[in-house]
């Protein structure tokens, strides 16, 4: 993943729901200086964080992963068989 690419998604998507880097962090539990960190690239958020963070940011774990919105045929719900025959690990 690139530092620089997730803060900047991160960034993106908190403002389109509205929300202050602290009103994030709060959802989270975490600091406010965390979520500052991820979005200048700093830092990435710990891995128990991910799927509570694309929650919180209406995105699936894929999309938070690639920093980037998918189209929503490559959406597929969580625990669905993908063609591989493994779970999905995006919603």
């Amino acid at each position: 993943m690139d530092n620089q690419k997730l803060g900047i998604f991160i960034t993106e998507l908190r403002k389109e729901k509205g929300l202050t880097q602290a009103q994030l962090a709060q959802k989270l539990n975490v600091t406010d200086k965390a979520v500052s960190k991820w979005e200048r690239g700093v830092g990435f958020p710990d891995i128990k964080l991910l799927e509570p963070l694309a929650d919180v940011l209406d995105i699936s774990l894929l999309e938070l992963m690639k920093s980037e919105r998918l189209p929503k045929t490559q959406r597929m719900p969580l625990g669905t068989p993908a063609p591989s025959g493994r779970l999905a690990l995006e919603y």
